[in-house]
């Protein structure tokens, strides 16, 4: 049972415009990390109610956390891949995970926010050319972490010898973001290590899991070797009813297959009710 904590960069009204990561990084980070397993970073240029307001750039915020906290895995959630050419990703990816000691892993997804990318001047193709063109950024990563002069021919992407040294030891793994079930979730089954997603109810639950794990097997791949995190948005417990009703949610979660919970907490000022989450919800689920 693995439990990460997604830290945000935005800065709002709700936190003085004062980007959320460094106020946890000083206050609440030092003493909420030692009980989690990993550390997670929105991939956005810009907030949600107004373009002005602070929003921190993923990999340079990440790289700060990753020296700042050294003893957690660390990763996006996740990245959109249109924002950076492919070869560039591998190679940041590759620096990363040299520098972390191996804690990387490279989360990643098709992209949404057309609005974003059409601000910074990017295209945002069709869903399924989006998620044509992830599979050849997973493939030229894999390629150029393990080999020293990797080339790469593909419909959308290509690389003549592109280097990538130091060559990272143990490459990342890769995580996707994924939850459509035509394209995103069949190629999680053939290529993620990881898998990130949103529970919507056990019935959509179910079907989602079953088409990635067909999708695994179809591959030749034990379905069971891919990880499997929700991301959960609630607020820290502030009581003991407040535990209870978190513990019995993620309890059923965990009965579901989950097996990596993602917390988004917000915004919280005080450490008190993260150490009441790790006493009182965490430790139970890790123990039985």
């Amino acid at each position: 049972m693995k439990f990460g904590w997604l830290s945000p960069v935005i800065g709002n009204r709700w936190s003085d415009h004062q980007p959320i990561v460094v106020y946890q990084d000083q206050h609440i980070l030092p003493t909420a990390l030692p009980h989690f397993d990993s550390l997670w970073i929105a991939d956005h240029f810009y907030g949600f109610d107004a373009k002005t307001d602070p929003f921190m750039e993923a990999w340079t915020t990440l790289t700060w956390l990753a020296a700042r906290h050294p003893n957690v895995e660390i990763t996006h959630h996740v990245l959109g891949h249109g924002y950076r050419p492919p070869a560039l990703t591998a190679k940041m990816a590759a620096t990363l995970q040299v520098l972390s000691g191996g804690r990387f892993v490279l989360g990643i997804g098709a992209g949404w926010r057309d609005d974003e990318y059409r601000a910074y001047g990017y295209d945002f193709p069709k869903p399924s050319v989006r998620f044509a063109q992830l599979e050849e950024v997973i493939t030229i990563c894999r390629l150029m972490w393990t080999q020293d002069e990797p080339s790469f021919e593909g419909k959308y992407f290509r690389i003549d010898g592109a280097s990538a040294p130091p060559l990272p030891n143990p490459v990342p793994r890769i995580c996707i973001g994924a939850s459509g079930e035509q394209i995103g979730l069949p190629m999680v089954g053939r290529l993620a290590d990881m898998w990130n997603c949103f529970y919507r109810g056990d019935d959509d639950w179910h079907r989602r899991v079953g088409i990635v794990h067909a999708a695994a097997e179809k591959a030749g791949r034990d379905p069971g070797d891919i990880e499997i995190t929700n991301t959960v948005e609630k607020a820290l417990p502030e009581s003991d009813a407040d535990s209870e009703a978190l513990l019995d949610l993620l309890r059923h979660r965990r009965d579901l297959g989950i097996t990596h919970f993602v917390m988004d907490f917000g915004n919280p000022k005080s450490t008190e009710p993260v150490l009441r989450f790790v006493e009182q919800v965490m430790q139970p689920l890790r123990e039985s």
